[in-house]
């Protein structure tokens, strides 16, 4: 797996990625018909910095790494990941996570808070806390699952260091 920064030449290979992992209605606050322009600004906007993981060349998974606010509170980074199901099981979210760990603290960062981790999505939370995030809120019956109806989600934190 070759892991670099993405440029907007990347979001074709991206996007089915994007588009999987949406459709299940059951991580990410995406709708199954989010744009692609939707999507694109989302790993291309203002202040994104955005990479993918590569293997024989195709784009099998993905991470942006952002401010999680501005001025005063910019100082904390948050980050999203994809992987491609043909990718899943083989550790490339550990990896990925690993290096965006060390992106945020080379970038500067001083902590990482991701504010929206579907309580049901029980890999996410388990890797998360495998890299040393603990969940420090949970928000009550913020997500509409598609098959589970309205579910928590886990504000995680962690300092940098």
């Amino acid at each position: 797996m070759h892991l670099r920064r993405a440029v907007p030449a990347d979001f074709s290979g991206m996007w089915p990625i994007f588009q999987e992992v949406v459709a299940s209605e059951s991580t990410y606050v995406f709708t199954a018909d989010t744009s692609e322009a939707e999507a694109f600004a989302y790993w291309f906007g203002p202040g994104v910095t955005s990479y993918v993981a590569e293997e024989g060349g195709a784009v099998v998974a993905m991470y942006k790494l952002v401010a999680n606010q501005v001025g005063l509170g910019g100082h904390v980074a948050n980050a999203s990941f994809m992987v491609a199901a043909r990718a899943g099981g083989r550790g490339i979210g550990r990896q990925l996570g690993l290096h965006c760990l060390q992106q945020a603290l080379e970038a500067g960062f001083l902590a990482m808070q991701f504010n929206f981790v579907v309580s049901t999505n029980a890999a996410a939370v388990k890797l998360w806390q495998s890299l040393g995030f603990t969940i420090v809120g949970t928000l009550p019956q913020v997500f509409r699952h598609r098959e589970l109806g309205l579910v928590d989600a886990f504000v995680m934190h962690r300092f940098l260091e």
